[in-house]
């Protein structure tokens, strides 16, 4: 291969469709661009395996590791612990492979100072009231949880400046070819 693989940032508040945004890309460019495994304390849910979806340690394990500095970043939610392994991102990296992380407005202040050559990008809402529509639109959720997801936009949405890129997800293969232009600018394959 070669050449360096680029790492991608990608952060937005829940139900904005990043997630399905980066499965179209990952879809497309599938051998050249990967999904990081992030390690977490939280146990494995019905059909999740160790090292596809996540990196299952114990909470003594991951604070070990958090000591000798081997996270990209890290943070807890709801009592679990989450980070992302910087060895593993590192060896894909150096293999030439691209790698894409989703994760929030903190973890990503954390990777851009330790990686300050990732590409960031923040997927936005056309509107808050569109977000607040496709939350609810869901069904997954209690109403607590909407109302905690759309508190946490409040305060996620004005750091987009923050990041290298932002997109706009009115229109999802709109947003989608955006996407996909940045992926193949940063790539060097445009």
């Amino acid at each position: 291969m070669g050449s360096r693989g680029v790492l991608f940032v990608f952060s937005g508040p829940s139900g904005v469709g990043k997630g399905t945004l980066k499965a179209r890309l990952l879809s497309e460019f599938a051998g050249q661009i990967v999904d990081s495994v992030s390690a977490t304390t939280r146990a494995p849910r019905e059909g999740e395996q160790d090292g596809r979806e996540y990196f299952f340690i114990t909470r003594q394990e991951f604070m070990r590791r958090v000591e000798n500095n081997e996270f990209l970043e890290h943070a807890e939610y709801s009592g679990n612990c989450y980070g992302t392994p910087q060895k593993n991102v590192e060896r894909l990296l150096g293999e030439g492979i691209d790698v894409v992380l989703e994760i929030d407005v903190q973890g990503a202040r954390q990777v851009r100072s330790r990686m300050p050559g990732c590409v960031s990008i923040f997927v936005l809402p056309p509107s808050f009231e569109e977000l607040e529509h496709r939350l609810r639109e869901r069904h997954t959720e209690t109403e607590e949880k909407v109302l905690a997801r759309l508190d946490a936009a409040k305060r996620e949405i004005p750091c987009a400046g923050e990041y290298d890129y932002q997109i706009v997800n009115s229109d999802l293969d709109a947003a989608y070819a955006q996407l996909r232009g940045l992926y193949l600018k940063a790539t060097g394959r445009a």
